[in-house]
């Protein structure tokens, strides 16, 4: 209980992983191949990335060598906004603790498969009027539609894990003549052949 009360560290502060650098060095180097960076300027760059201990300090080395939806790392907590036409999120990303999304006349769709979750526990904050909201997150996280409905279809069709300790994507806010999706990737047929010889007999 004690630790829920904490403050959530912010978007940026994150802890980054070897293989996030490895995304950013990564595009670096396809920026100094193709003349969008000088040898130096990659050199610079590229001990930048060693050094680096968050996630903001990795994503401030590429703003200038892809747009938004193309960098190897998104650290954006502002609310998603889809009136009239669809937007996807995707890729190496943050779920913060609590995501507003609005969704008018339009389609929002976040890919999970490869996100983190600021907390074992997000909720996305969801109004949704004549739209829709699609999820698709990957196996062993929960999915669970909190918000009220009005005249909206829900389907959630995901593998979670066991335990109460289940990473939970909870979708809140009020949704009215829309619909929300969740679902799994689906497990190829060599998974499942593999799946079942494991089992014990």
């Amino acid at each position: 209980m004690e630790a829920s009360r904490r403050r959530a560290v912010p978007v940026s502060e994150l802890r980054a992983s070897d293989a996030d650098r490895e995304r950013v060095a990564r595009l670096l180097s396809e920026a100094m191949a193709d003349g969008r960076l000088t040898l130096a300027e990659h050199g610079e760059r590229i001990d930048r990335v060693h050094a680096a201990r968050t996630l903001g300090e990795l994503t401030g080395l590429t703003t200038d060598l892809a747009t938004a939806e193309s960098q190897p790392i998104l650290v954006d907590d502002r609310p998603l906004l889809a009136t009239f036409g669809s937007l996807r999120r995707g890729g190496r990303w943050v779920v913060p603790v609590r995501l507003p999304l609005l969704a008018l006349f339009g389609t929002v769709e976040l890919d999970l498969r490869e996100a983190i979750l600021q907390r074992r526990h997000v909720v996305i904050d969801a109004r949704v009027l004549c739209g829709r909201v699609r999820l698709l997150v990957p196996e062993g996280v929960r999915v669970d539609v909190s918000g009220r409905t009005i005249l909206t279809s829900r389907g959630v069709r995901v593998r979670p894990g066991d335990g109460d300790g289940v990473p939970t994507v909870e979708v809140s806010g009020t949704l009215v003549f829309g619909s929300v999706r969740a679902r799994a990737p689906r497990v190829t047929w060599r998974r499942r052949v593999g799946d079942r010889l494991r089992r014990p007999r």
